[in-house]
């Protein structure tokens, strides 16, 4: 049987949102990035820790997890974060630009149905910011129903931590876990 995947979002992950008075964490490192489609002279700024790259290459190195991006920044993940991280090329799950104007239109993460069709029953770790209980709710039923599936939500502001990596390492390393919620 195949590793689980390992999706990784990144805004609220690696992309901290600035906290009420504009300041992100003093780990995290200012970049100004072009994303596909954008003005050359309309660079987007970014802030990103640089041990997340390491933190994240050393999950991937143990082969425990599959990884693939799963964020609106879609192939601009691979071409302008992973190398700024220190991160191999992996693949993305093609989202769609969709029309909406919140993350959760049906009361869930919009990713979810794509998310759901790609994985169909292999199990997953998935690291996003913007999970709610009905997101809860659908991992916990692929888990109940023999596809282990563990979401971790970390804090948008403060994004990624050492223990959420701490917690796929664990949970890949005994696919047959039941769901819990990482904040």
């Amino acid at each position: 049987m195949p590793p689980p995947h390992l999706l990784l979002d990144i805004d609220g992950v690696l992309i901290p949102f600035p906290d009420t008075d504009g300041s992100t964490p003093h780990t995290h490192r200012c970049h100004d990035v072009l994303p596909t489609g954008r003005a050359t002279d309309d660079p987007v700024t970014v802030w990103l820790n640089p041990a997340h790259g390491p933190l994240i290459r050393d999950l991937l190195e143990t082969g425990l997890v599959t990884p693939a991006w799963c964020t609106s920044w879609r192939q601009d993940a691979t071409r302008l974060i992973a190398p700024l991280l220190g991160l191999p090329a992996f693949p993305h799950l093609d989202l769609p630009r969709l029309p909406i104007t919140t993350s959760r239109p049906n009361g869930y993460l919009w990713k979810r149905d794509y998310v759901d069709q790609w994985l169909k029953d292999t199990p997953a770790a998935w690291i996003d910011d913007d999970f709610t209980a009905l997101d809860h709710e659908w991992a916990a039923h692929r888990t109940a129903a023999g596809t282990p599936t563990l979401l971790v939500q970390p804090n948008p502001r403060q994004g990624l931590h050492p223990a959420h990596i701490q917690a796929i390492k664990q949970w890949a390393e005994q696919p047959k876990s039941t769901d819990r919620k990482v904040a």
